[in-house]
């Protein structure tokens, strides 16, 4: 009688969870075990959520190897790219509210912008520069089509924004009128080229809201969501809880300084996160614009931000493997079989530059997301986590 029972206590807790098999749970688990323990990276923190619930949550290895502190469900982490998703959703706010509208020029809000040439030729030191073929507008700076770029490539124009260091500044304001002495990097909606355009948004909602960028973000999303461990400027208190970045390389992990941007609220870098606080507001737009009975944006509004809005480009795809386009704000699957991956069509979700993810997948009622601070960015880490979340549903 007891082995019947106890057989059947095991069978009750070994029952999926919202979907989820704990046995195929335990392959995630295990895999991160191994990667951090090998430093690939250090430490990591995984959180999936299905159907608004809690399905699995866990900690791994160390925020701090030097100290051997445990990274925990709790510690902070810098998001970096992450923050494009939480600008994009101001501005789509403000959209909601007829403040801005998608096809509204940027020189509407950025008088600096008026004088915006296109680079055609030249070099460095006498750039030839031409008119742009079209007026740039929200909806081409949201989607990443503004023409701008970040300057990483081996090109004249990355040359330019590399000398004018357009990051060191004390301000918004002085970031935009770096950016506006800069030439494009191509013609307004010509093609995808990931960019400075989001931080260009947090500018612009300060324009258009009337306030400051981070006072936005803190007033209508952070304090709404409760997202208490989110900040721009992280509080001293909190500094114990900030993981280490690692520059991770042959196994071996490098702390090296975080990329903070010195109290400039960087629509599309600057936040420090919880992966709790995150899930918030993934969890929201995963509900279509609202979350414990607070509406942000309309459920209209979160569909069409998750919408491929690189349709009619010559290359309608993100890159990598065109397995992604690119809503109002992050990725969006169109093509699941390029991509190799388990996933539905419309999956939503973008990274952080150390090696950060979150997806929102509409069809499943799934949320799910992995925080480590490593770089260089792992994309065959955040792949494989992937693969590993989608593998243990069995519902």
């Amino acid at each position: 009688m007891r082995l019947a029972l106890l057989l059947s206590f095991i069978a009750l807790t070994l029952q999926a969870q919202e979907g989820f098999s704990p046995v195929r749970l335990a392959r995630l688990h295990q895999s991160l075990e191994l990667k951090t323990k090998a430093n690939l990276p250090p430490g990591a923190i995984s959180l999936i959520i299905r159907n608004g619930k809690v399905v699995d949550f866990r900690a791994f290895g160390l925020r701090d190897v030097e100290a051997n502190l445990p990274m925990e469900k709790d510690t902070i982490c810098r998001v970096y790219s992450m923050t494009k998703t939480v600008t994009s959703v101001a501005i789509m706010m403000l959209v909601e509210e007829g403040k801005i509208t998608l096809a509204d020029r940027v020189d509407k809000f950025i008088p600096e912008f008026k004088d915006l040439k296109v680079y055609t030729g030249g070099t460095v030191e006498k750039p030839e520069l031409a008119a742009p073929s079209r007026p740039m507008t929200i909806k081409h700076l949201l989607t990443h089509t503004s023409g701008l770029t970040y300057g990483g490539s081996n090109d004249n124009v990355s040359t330019l924004y590399t000398r004018a260091k357009i990051f060191e500044v004390d301000s918004l304001k002085a970031f935009i009128d770096r950016i506006a002495k800069l030439p494009l990097h191509s013609n307004p909606g010509d093609k995808y080229e990931y960019s400075v355009s989001i931080d260009v948004l947090g500018y612009i909602v300060e324009v258009a809201s009337g306030q400051p960028f981070d006072q936005f973000v803190q007033q209508r999303i952070l304090d709404p969501l409760k997202m208490t461990d989110s900040h721009f400027t992280l509080p001293e208190s909190k500094r114990s809880r900030l993981a280490k970045i690692y520059s991770i390389k042959d196994g071996k992990a490098t702390p090296q300084a975080g990329l903070e941007a010195k109290g400039v609220p960087f629509g599309g870098m600057g936040l420090f996160s919880t992966i709790s606080d995150y899930a918030r507001f993934a969890q929201m737009l995963a509900n279509s614009g609202q979350l414990d009975g607070v509406r942000l944006l309309s459920r209209k509004t979160v569909d069409l931000m998750m919408l491929n809005h690189l349709t009619g480009l010559a290359r309608p795809t993100t890159g990598g493997d065109d397995s992604d386009g690119f809503g109002l704000g992050g990725s969006v699957r169109i093509d699941s079989e390029k991509s190799g991956r388990p996933g539905s069509p419309g999956l939503f979700g973008w990274d952080g530059a150390a090696t950060t993810r979150f997806r929102v997948d509409r069809k499943e009622n799934l949320v799910y997301l992995l925080f480590t601070q490593s770089m260089p960015f792992d994309t065959p880490l955040l792949n494989l986590y992937e693969t590993l979340v989608y593998q243990a549903i069995v519902d």
